[in-house]
């Protein structure tokens, strides 16, 4: 009798019973017939050999909640047949993309703005500034995973927006930024067309951060929902507008444009560190609960977004909103709002402003820190009752549900623990 795994998908809540049989024929058959007697479908079967030589273990799950009047009866009629029974309560896994691709069903599910605008917003009156969005958006209308990201040829309008805010940012960035932004943003400048007379295509910019860290950028058309945007991150993709703000005020905006995303997110996108610590959010929100997908989205908002760090003695900025802000930059070198040593539990179930600036900021003293104490929060705080792995080779998740899974997990661990040591003993 040799270790076997069969699965049967569903999505209906499920228990899990353990169990230990003897080897001799017809002994998992009579414990599938109690399945048959009492109308349970199994949903899962595996098993390994037993302590002793003459026995299996088994792991068997059935669409069966763990409070059903039928449990008990089932367990009665498979204890004539086993030993070791044990009930362990099923979680039900819900709907949520797996693969890249799967993003593409929320290309049309924005929240707000893209082509339509509120009535606040500076170009609402604008007819030519909205037609031109709907045009840009478009292009996110249709874009599909795996094609080449349309370009936009921006007009001489666009280009002076981009001008001047370019130049007024990059004049704080030396002084206000972190040390990996300013690393990295003369990179862009050499890779992908980052100028001031210069709106970098999209697709240029993300063949540069999947060459560094593996990120790309995929164009959307407005605002999603958290649970969406977050989604997006757990395949380390991040959902990019392609328009820009109007050029009556450019140093305001009501919502994400280019400016922001490409001068404010995409620099520490092709940081190792920062990469991973997004895409932990990420893989946190995967079927998350409504209340954890509020809560991972404030974490976002107060370390992606504005989140500061302590470096050589000093405040610098890494949150986008900040980056591309020059009164958020303005504020944070004021020296004026209250600097908070980042603790995640209190960062995500901490209110915050959203039309003034930040009073008070989230200090982390380092990404490696800052992940730390993400995984901390997902294990202890969160109510997800599973786990994911992002499998890099073929750029999807996998729910950890067997022991299979988990042993293939372990092993890949366990080469690359190997080659580390390797690597240190020729040191």
């Amino acid at each position: 009798m040799n270790s076997r795994h069969l699965s049967l998908s569903s999505n209906v809540p499920s228990t899990v019973l353990l169990f230990t049989i003897s080897h001799k024929p017809g002994s998992l058959h009579s414990v599938l017939e109690s399945l048959k007697e009492e109308e349970i479908n199994m949903k899962k079967i595996e098993s390994r050999p037993g302590r002793s030589s003459n026995s299996y273990d088994f792991f068997l799950e059935v669409e069966l909640d763990s409070t059903s009047p039928k449990l008990s009866p089932l367990i009665k009629k498979i204890e004539q047949h086993a030993s070791n029974l044990k009930v362990v309560g099923g979680v039900q896994i819900p709907n949520f993309p797996r693969r890249p691709r799967d993003l593409d069903a929320i290309a049309d599910k924005t929240l707000q703005y893209g082509e339509a605008l509120d009535a606040d917003h500076p170009g609402f009156t604008d007819e030519v500034y909205r037609k031109r969005r709907e045009e840009i958006t478009n292009i996110a209308k249709t874009y599909r995973y795996g094609h080449p990201i349309p370009r936009v040829e921006y007009t001489d309008v666009e280009k002076g927006t981009w001008r001047t805010v370019y130049l007024r940012l990059k004049e704080l960035y030396q002084t206000t930024a972190c040390s990996q932004f300013n690393y990295i943003f003369p990179l862009l400048e050499q890779n992908c067309g980052y100028s001031p007379d210069n709106i970098p295509q999209l697709e240029d910019v993300s063949a540069f951060l999947h060459d560094c860290t593996g990120f790309s950028l995929r164009p959307v058309t407005g605002l999603l929902s958290s649970r969406d945007f977050l989604n997006g991150l757990a395949f380390r993709i991040f959902h990019s507008t392609q328009y820009i703000r109007h050029h009556t005020v450019p140093e305001y905006t009501p919502e994400p444009d280019i400016c922001h995303e490409l001068l404010g997110h995409v620099p520490l996108f092709a940081d190792p560190d920062f990469a991973q610590f997004s895409q932990e959010i990420g893989l946190a929100s995967l079927g998350a609960s409504d209340d954890d997908i509020k809560r991972l989205a404030t974490l976002y908002w107060f370390t992606v977004e504005f989140g500061v760090c302590l470096q050589e003695g000093q405040i610098k900025a890494y949150g986008a909103g900040i980056l591309s802000s020059v009164g958020e930059l303005e504020n944070v070198k004021s020296g004026k709002p209250e600097m908070r040593p980042l603790n995640i539990l209190e960062a995500a179930n901490t209110e915050y402003p959203i039309t003034k600036y930040q009073p008070f900021y989230w200090m982390a003293y380092s990404f490696q820190d800052a992940t730390a104490k993400l995984r901390e929060f997902v294990a202890s705080h969160m109510s997800r009752g599973f786990q994911v792995i992002y499998n890099p080779y073929t750029q999807s998740v996998e729910v950890l549900e067997s022991r299979e899974q988990l042993c293939q997990f372990a092993k890949a661990v366990s080469a690359q623990v190997n080659t580390l040591a390797e690597a240190l003993a020729h040191l």
